[in-house]
Parts: structure tokens; sequence; C-alpha cells
């Protein structure tokens, strides 16, 4: 078997070169998927019977939780390439995720407080999604913080790689909490697909915003990774190459 293809993927050089051209497109469909998913959550779609107004939350939470829970499982499978096959790419994409998906837990949390009040009377409870999802973010900023307590990186590496695997168990306990325990947090709502819980203007807001984010993040990602195979790759002659290029331009 022809494992050249793989061992491209790999390369920081080719990521480096081929992000080059991805990333204004990432980024500029994403803000351009983001804007329209704001203009339909907050004009086209129609308020809540129950919620009211306040449910136009739900176009942020939402999107920022599915993240903080996607990006976990990039950061770790990514780790676990590393891990395995010490692939120094792998080990940049997780410590690249991990920023980006501790932003989204954070946000998550922030605007599920904001939600919460109204509903149910306060800003916080320890329900189970909460609590989990609370969690989370710990695992991210261990993730971080285990990661800069080492100064050679690739120990840094493997020692947060370990911790970012361990917790994946802990992504199947958020998205199922709601099922397995009596919980005040509402259940689920767009994968009902045989039964839809949301008006299609509310759907379409939401679904807008979920892939605007996940973009968006993408490419926040995407950037940090770029950064991190400078840092890395730097005794690298095309680094040293890229670098003066960028200097050289500055001056111009």
């Amino acid at each position: 078997m022809n494992w050249q293809w793989f061992h491209r993927l790999s390369s920081p050089k080719w990521f480096y070169q081929i992000s080059e051209r991805w990333l204004p497109w990432v980024m500029g469909v994403s803000l351009v998927l983001m804007a329209a998913g704001i203009y339909q959550g907050l004009f086209n779609s129609v308020p809540d019977y129950q919620q009211g107004e306040s449910v136009r939350i739900m176009y942020l939470h939402v999107p920022t939780a599915f993240a903080s829970m996607m990006f976990y499982m990039v950061m770790a499978i990514a780790a676990a390439i590393g891990y395995i096959w010490r692939i120094k790419l792998a080990h940049m994409a997780a410590i690249s995720a991990a920023p980006v998906g501790a932003a989204m837990t954070f946000l998550a949390l922030f605007t599920g407080a904001f939600w919460g009040k109204p509903m149910w009377g306060t800003w916080w409870v320890w329900d189970a999604r909460l609590t989990s999802e609370l969690i989370l973010l710990f695992l991210y900023l261990g993730f971080i913080s285990l990661h800069q307590a080492f100064e050679d990186r690739e120990v840094g590496d493997r020692a947060a790689g370990v911790l970012a695997m361990v917790g994946v168990v802990n992504i199947p306990i958020i998205h199922f909490s709601v099922e397995w325990w009596n919980t005040l947090h509402q259940g689920a709502t767009i994968s009902k697909f045989e039964k839809p819980s949301l008006d299609p203007s509310m759907l379409i807001a939401l679904l807008l915003m979920i892939f605007a984010v996940i973009l968006f993040c993408s490419a926040i990602m995407m950037y940090r990774m770029r950064n991190e195979v400078l840092s890395r790759e730097n005794n690298k002659s095309w680094v040293k190459e890229v670098v003066l290029g960028k200097q050289i331009g500055k001056m111009k």
C-alpha cells in the first residue's frame, strides 16, 4: 500500500503551504454564514411560545456548546495520532485546538447562564449537563497547563496527550446527560428529525450559526497551527525563507 499521501498530510511544510490558500476562504465563508445566521436569528425567526425573545440566546449557546465538544474530539484524536505515530503535525493540531475549544466551552457556559436566568430563575444549577460542560472546560485548561509545564515540547505533547485521550469519556456524558439523569436542561432539538422541535425559521438560523461557528473556529485553529509550525520548525531552511520573505514584505 502506498502511504505517501499519509506522510504528505503529516508534513508541516505541506500544511503551511496549503493552509495559506484555504485560510482566507474558510474565514470568509464563516463570516458570511455568521452574518446570515445573526440576521435570520434576530429578525426572521419567530420567538418561542414559552421562552419568548430570550430563546434567541440559543443561536449562540447551541453552536458554541456543539463546537466545545467537537473541538475536544479534534484535540483528543490529534493527540492520539501524535502519541501513537509520533507525528509532529498532529501534536501541533492538538495544542492549537485546545484554546479554541476552551473559548467555546466558556462561551457555552456564559451564554447558558444568561439563558438559564430567565428560564430557571438562577444563573447556575448543578445540572448534569452544566456540570459536565464545566468539567470539559477544566479538561481544556488542564491540557494547556500540563503542556506548558514541560520545557521539552515533546514530553509536554505526550503528557498532555494522555490527559486529552482520558478526558474523551466526558463527551458522551455531556451529550447523553439529559437522557441518563433527571435534568433541567432541555433535550435534543435539531437531531429529532422524525419530530422536529423547532420552527423552520428557527432551525435555519441555528444551522447557519452552527456551521458559521465551526468554520470560524477551524480558521482560528488553522491560523494557530501555522504559527505553531513556524515556531517548532524555525531551524528548517524553508521556514527561514518564509520569515525572510515576510520581513522583506514589511519593508516595502
